[in-house]
């Protein structure tokens, strides 16, 4: 029996060496792949947003009215034609998103008010005869721009203050001064500023985004003296208006990725200066 023990463990231990060589991968059975198929490989590549910059143009219209004091019975007053640059840079933030950024420009607009009827007393009010009036007004919006990316879009929502100039006025009405149709009075108020905000959505198309906006603006300035009618009873009206636009905007650096000059030079440096890359330290030794 002692005989039998004795065999068998010899066998086992001299079988031990061939099954572990059997288990070991050898280089026959290594899988290669060759060119033409690793360039059929889908990689999902992550999305990852530089800091960047674009500039851009914007059209669209605005929904006009006043915030009288005392109130008057008003209706809104549509207008088109209004015309913007901008230049919007973007940061990141913790190294994704959402951004945070700048938005800047030079806008081309209108104010005005519209009166209608008071059912009450059965009277259209009016100001300087005037039931209606136009004003063209150029302004420099200065905003802070939050947004967040996908791929192919962007929501964003804008936020500051802007500075502006009314440049003239038409007053429409049937007992309008002539003298007044088109001029300002001494007692009107020419200097605009005030707060504007909004949101905006837009659609990348690398290197474009097509921009639709809609904006507050929030005049903080009168369009005249409170003290023009009365001295004893001030009097205010400043705007506050809707302003809708769609724009086109074109990216100045690039939103994500590297650009072809780059990816080609990493790609020649890695294949013809392949230590370029080590420690300067490490050459000598």
């Amino acid at each position: 029996m002692k005989v039998i023990v004795k065999s068998l463990l010899c066998i086992s231990v001299a079988l031990v060496p061939l099954y572990s060589q059997a288990q070991a991968p050898s280089d026959s059975t290594k899988v290669e792949f060759t060119d033409a198929y690793l360039d059929t490989v889908k990689l999902d590549k992550a999305f990852k947003l530089n800091d960047y910059s674009m500039i851009g143009v914007e059209y669209g219209g605005t929904a006009n009215r006043m915030m009288f004091n005392p109130t008057k019975t008003q209706t809104t007053l549509y207008l088109l034609n209004t015309y913007g640059v901008y230049y919007i840079r973007c940061y990141k933030l913790f190294d994704g998103s959402p951004v945070i950024g700048s938005k800047v420009g030079l806008r081309y607009s209108h104010e005005g008010y519209k009166f209608k009827e008071n059912k009450e007393t059965g009277i259209t009010p009016d100001i300087e005869g005037a039931y209606k009036a136009v004003m063209d007004v150029v302004e420099l919006p200065f905003m802070l721009h939050l947004h967040t990316d996908g791929p192919y879009y962007m929501v964003a929502a804008d936020a500051g203050i802007y500075g502006g100039y009314r440049l003239n006025i038409e007053r429409i009405g049937d007992y309008v001064r002539e003298d007044l149709v088109h001029s300002f009075k001494e007692t009107d108020r020419r200097f605009d500023y005030g707060l504007n905000a909004g949101i905006g959505f837009g659609i990348v198309l690398d290197p474009f985004e097509f921009h639709v906006n809609a904006n507050v603006r929030w005049s903080w300035n009168s369009i005249y003296d409170p003290d023009t009618y009365s001295k004893d009873y001030y009097r205010f009206a400043y705007p506050f208006d809707v302003v809708v636009t769609a724009g086109l905007y074109y990216h100045l650096s690039r939103r994500t990725g590297k650009n072809r000059a780059q990816l080609r030079h990493e790609a020649y440096e890695q294949v013809y200066h392949p230590k370029s890359n080590e420690d300067p330290d490490s050459q000598g030794r």
